[in-house]
C-alpha cells in the first residue's frame, strides 16, 4: 500500500465506528489490522469497524448484488467477523448518504445477516428493517459473580441473552464475558443484555458486544431486548395482532424499536459522522503483522 487510506468516524447511539471506503475491495483488513483501527490508544478507536465495499466486489455479498449495491463487511473492536450490526447499519447508511452515493428515503444494505432495508427521513432519524427474530428453544443462565438469572434466547442474525434484572448494577463491570449455560446455547459465543424496567413500554439496557466488551448501544441487543420484553408482557403482535413498539434507553441514548404482527422489526434512532481523515499506510502495514 503505497497511497494513504482514507477513513471516517461514526456512531450510532454512542457504539462508534472506524468507517472504511473500499468500493473495490481493495483494501487488506486481517483481524490484527482491525483490531489495531479500533484501539482506542495505540489506534482511532472504535466498538467495531464498517468496511464499504460493493457487494458485487465481495465474495461474500456478490449473491445479493441485484438487491443491494453496497456490502457493510462489518468487524467487531477484537477483529472478528461479525453477522450483523444494528447501529452500524445506521452508520453504515448514513456514510453512504454523507458521501452523495444515497440520497434521503429508501436503500439497500447487504449484511452477512441478509439485506437489510433503511430509510433515511428528513429529520435525520434512520430507520433500518432488522429482519424477524429466532427464539430458539432451552433454557439459559447467564450469572455475574454471585448473582445469576435466566435469560432469553433471541437470534436477530446474531446470538443474544436477554436478562432481565432489578438493577443494572448488578450487571458488573461487563470487561469479561457474563458466563452463560448450557455452553450448548452459544456456541460461538454471545451478546448478553441485562434489562430493568422503566415505565409502560419503556426499558433501559447495559449489554456486552461479543467481541467487544460493554459498548454504549447495541441496536440487534435492543431489538432483542424489545421481543423479549413483548413476550414476557404478553404482547407478541404474531398473537395480538397489534404491533408492539418498545422505547430502549442504552447508555449512549435511545432507540425505539417497533415488532410488526408479520414479525418484522423495525429499529429507528441517531446516526452521526464526526470525523474524517487518512490512515498512514506504512502504519497499517505494520500492525497488520
Amino acid at each position: 500500500m503505497s497511497t494513504r487510506i482514507a477513513f471516517l468516524k461514526g456512531h450510532g447511539t454512542e457504539n462508534d465506528f472506524v468507517i472504511v471506503p473500499d468500493p473495490e475491495n481493495a483494501i487488506d483488513l486481517p483481524p490484527t489490522a482491525v483490531a489495531a483501527l479500533c484501539d482506542r490508544r495505540a489506534g482511532i478507536g472504535g466498538d467495531g469497524l464498517l468496511h464499504v465495499v460493493r457487494s458485487a466486489a465481495h465474495p461474500e455479498a456478490k449473491d445479493m448484488a441485484a438487491e443491494a449495491e453496497w456490502f457493510m463487511d462489518y468487524r467487531n473492536g477484537d477483529g472478528s467477523v461479525a453477522e450483523m450490526c444494528g447501529n452500524g447499519v445506521r452508520v453504515f447508511a448514513r456514510y453512504l448518504q454523507h458521501a452523495g452515493l444515497v440520497t434521503e428515503g429508501d436503500l439497500a444494505v447487504a449484511t452477512r445477516g441478509g439485506v437489510k432495508r433503511v430509510h433515511l427521513d428528513k429529520e435525520g432519524d434512520v430507520t433500518v428493517g432488522m429482519g424477524r427474530a429466532r427464539l430458539p428453544e432451552g433454557d439459559v443462565t447467564v450469572r455475574v459473580g454471585e448473582h445469576s438469572w435466566p435469560a432469553r434466547n433471541v437470534n436477530m442474525g446474531n446470538p443474544h441473552a436477554v436478562a432481565f434484572v432489578a438493577d443494572l448494577a448488578h450487571a458488573g463491570d461487563l470487561l469479561a464475558p457474563p458466563p452463560f449455560s448450557p455452553a450448548s446455547a452459544y456456541p460461538d459465543g454471545v451478546n448478553v443484555e441485562f434489562v430493568v424496567d422503566r415505565g409502560p413500554r419503556h426499558v433501559a439496557l447495559r449489554v456486552h458486544e461479543r467481541g467487544s466488551g460493554e459498548t454504549r448501544s447495541c441496536g440487534t441487543g435492543a431489538c432483542a431486548v424489545a421481543v423479549a420484553a413483548a413476550r414476557r408482557d404478553g404482547a407478541d403482535p404474531a398473537v395480538t395482532g397489534v404491533p408492539a413498539t418498545y422505547v430502549v434507553d442504552v447508555p449512549g441514548g435511545r432507540l425505539v424499536i417497533t415488532e410488526r404482527p408479520d414479525g418484522e422489526i423495525e429499529m429507528t434512532g441517531p446516526a452521526v459522522i464526526v470525523a474524517t481523515g487518512e490512515i498512514d499506510p506504512g502504519w497499517l502495514e505494520t500492525v497488520a503483522r
